[in-house]
């Protein structure tokens, strides 16, 4: 099969036994996509995503049209019997508005139905708890509003349902209690205001996502014993109050925490150091105190831990970063302390870090030399120490660290000569400013 000036080959049309048609990711493939596609009876799957399509979706099809340029209302063709066989319906990562068609509900064969990332507006159709196959439903990204229809209590084979960052409401229907085969649950961004109880007694759930939903009060304890044990939480963006619970440490099986953007307090417990298996920790932006020692215990069952991401900025915690230890972090590529009133001096514990790739300690009030261990870090691409309380001169082996495309020192107390050559030299002046004892390259020349 040949493409013309970005067309379909009319000729296309005689391959009346096809059932598979993969035009995916053709880059040179645009223009307006053409009806004739519709009298391949036979096509149970068509892909056309990643291409430069533009246009509204022609009524004869309605499959794999990702990732294009895509305007319009989505269309279905009044006799949906035609597509009895249809499985899969991507149409996300496009332009479209509109409402959701409510005989979409019709395609009961459908397994996997991905609208994320459109303009689709209005009430979700209860229609679609007519879709009895369906394991897997998109819908984030959109303009959805109302409450989600009863009717998707019927759905007794999904898997996953993502809603995040639409304009659905409150209250949840109990009717979804009856999701037993659900893992994956995303209303993020979205007016619901509490999570129902009916949440925690799913038999299956596993990946809970309520970012964004004006929830207020405590971290709910309905959490701490679910049927199935916890791997992914976010409750971040919220109006949560109160302590992180000593009860959250009997979550061993959770692999990323997300509670930033809160109005957390108290101290972090010690029982956080029997989280054996998390990778990602982000806190940030809450008014957390004390130490972050125990941060730096988790997942010690693991040769070199298991934390890969971690986010403890914008808080108020006052030290605990001298009891990072050797083989506690040495998986971990992101490290944010920023923004905190730590002090002292950097231990040199923390060379062990070796798959470190940002560190940020800006904004704190650590001393001293600049330890010359940050310059093991081999694979670090940004280092943040702006508004410190560093003295002393530039370590001459930081510029081993061949990788680092993002530096600032700026507002301590450094002085001497900035050591010359890359990756150093490649920094503008703003990242050295504010150290009155610092002379050299960006900067102006030392006096002799």
């Amino acid at each position: 099969m040949k493409l013309m000036e970005g067309w379909f080959s009319p000729s296309i049309t005689l391959l009346t036994s096809l059932e598979v048609l993969d035009l995916g990711g053709l880059a040179g493939l645009s223009g307006r996509i053409p009806t004739s596609i519709g009298r391949l009876k036979n096509l149970r799957k068509l892909y056309l995503y990643g291409n430069k399509l533009r246009g509204s979706v022609p009524e004869s099809i309605v499959m794999y049209l990702d990732a294009n340029h895509l305007e319009g209302e989505i269309p279905f063709p009044s006799n949906y019997g035609q597509m009895p066989l249809l499985g899969f319906l991507r149409l996300q990562n496009n332009q479209l508005g509109g409402k959701i068609p409510p005989n979409l509900g019709y395609l009961v064969s459908l397994q996997r139905v991905s609208l994320e990332n459109n303009r689709l507006e209005g009430a979700i159709p209860s229609s679609l708890g007519n879709l009895e196959a369906l394991t897997e439903l998109y819908l984030s990204g959109n303009k959805l509003s109302g409450v989600i229809p009863k009717s998707f209590g019927q759905l007794s084979h999904l898997i996953l349902l993502t809603l995040s960052h639409n304009s659905i409401q409150g209250p949840l229907p109990n009717e979804m209690s009856a999701l037993q085969n659900l893992q994956t649950l995303d209303l993020s961004f979205n007016s619901l205001n509490s999570i129902p109880r009916w949440v925690a007694e799913l038999p299956s759930l596993s990946r809970i996502y309520f970012a964004g939903c004006g929830i207020k009060g405590q971290i709910p304890d309905m959490l701490k014993s679910t049927p199935s044990p916890i791997q992914e939480l976010d409750l971040s963006a919220n109006d949560l109050t109160g302590g992180i619970p000593a009860w959250m440490g009997s979550l061993t099986q959770l692999y990323s925490l997300n509670l930033s953007r809160n109005h957390l307090s108290s101290s972090i417990p010690a029982s956080v150091a029997d989280f054996q298996e998390l990778g990602v920790l982000d806190l940030h932006s809450n008014n957390i105190t004390g130490s972050m020692e125990h941060v730096f215990k988790i997942g010690t069952s693991f040769p070199g831990g298991s934390l890969t991401y971690v986010d403890l900025s914008d808080n108020s915690f006052t030290s605990g970063i001298q009891q990072i230890s050797v083989g506690t972090l040495e998986r971990v590529v992101y490290l944010n302390l920023s923004h905190n009133l730590q002090e002292g001096k950097l231990p040199t514990s923390m060379e062990k870090l070796k798959a470190l790739q940002s560190l940020d300690l800006s904004y704190n009030k650590f001393g001293f030399g600049l330890v010359e261990a940050l310059a093991n870090l081999s694979h670090l691409e940004t280092l943040k120490l702006q508004r410190n309380q560093f003295t002393g001169r530039i370590p001459a082996e930081f510029l081993n660290l061949k990788n680092l495309k993002d530096l600032d020192l700026s507002d301590n107390l450094l002085v001497g000569e900035i050591p010359a050559g890359k990756p150093l030299s490649d920094f503008p002046q703003s990242c050295f400013t504010g150290n009155t004892g610092l002379c050299g390259k960006p900067l102006s020349p030392c006096k002799s």
